[in-house]
């Protein structure tokens, strides 16, 4: 249905498709966002890091360098929820985008109204982690020990030090920082990060966990933040050599 008495979101389109830049706009218009067209990956760079978006739908094909160069830039700097467009259906091609810190992944025969589903959705979701984040603490952060984590700015301190996180496993540290001691199996804790059920994906998130580790300096076989709980997934312990 059209757009309520909310405001309006401001999106940026970063594909040089002039025909279904149009026909986005004009679709998305009536439901009250906004479309901002970049027709190359270094002038929606420049857009998405200068003005504050919603959120960013990126073309994976552009005439200058590649979406996931793009996608990869842009996570240097910006938490900014971003939906992947592309022709290109193979697997590999959404799990490199998806672990580089994509919210979600659209194949190019989309329908617009699946569009506008899951544009709807990243921002919803970008908007709760962030206010989950504020119902946490106060000033919006959120600490476990030395761990310190701002959702607002997508950033994580380990003892002051600035962890370099992909997007995807900021949101998975978050949730188990959100929560410490409880034990989150590796379907829901995927599912609460990214959004939505990743089925196929689902074994990738031992190799986002293994990252994590690395960042954090955890030693797997005597953890001191991330713990495995055989047979149910993860946790983020409380207190550093106990089970909670």
């Amino acid at each position: 249905m059209p757009a309520d008495e909310k405001r309006r979101r401001q999106v940026l389109f970063i594909d040089d498709d002039e025909k279904l830049c149009a026909l986005m706009r004009d679709y998305l218009e009536p439901y009250g966002f906004d479309l901002t067209v970049a027709p190359t990956g270094e002038a929606g760079l420049q857009a998405a890091l200068t003005t504050p978006f919603d959120a960013v739908l990126l073309d994976m094909m552009l005439p200058d360098i590649d979406g996931l160069e793009v996608l990869r830039r842009l996570r240097q700097e910006s938490g900014l929820p971003v939906v992947i467009l592309s022709a290109q259906a193979e697997e590999m091609v959404r799990i490199v985008s998806l672990e580089m810190g994509a919210d979600d992944y659209v194949p190019k025969t989309f329908s617009p109204r699946e569009l506008l589903a899951r544009l709807r959705a990243v921002i919803r979701r970008s908007q709760a982690n962030v206010g989950a984040g504020q119902e946490e603490n106060g000033k919006g952060s959120l600490t476990v020990r030395s761990l310190v984590m701002d959702p607002s700015s997508m950033e994580a301190r380990l003892d002051g030090r600035l962890l370099d996180l992909t997007a995807l496993e900021f949101r998975m540290l978050h949730c188990m920082a959100a929560h410490p001691g409880r034990v989150f199996s590796r379907e829901s804790l995927l599912e609460m990060a990214a959004g939505r059920d990743f089925c196929s994906f689902d074994r990738s998130i031992d190799m986002h966990i293994s990252s994590l580790r690395r960042k954090l300096g955890d030693d797997p076989r005597c953890p001191t933040y991330i713990k495995t709980v055989r047979g149910m997934g993860y946790t983020l312990m409380k207190h550093s050599g106990t089970e909670d």
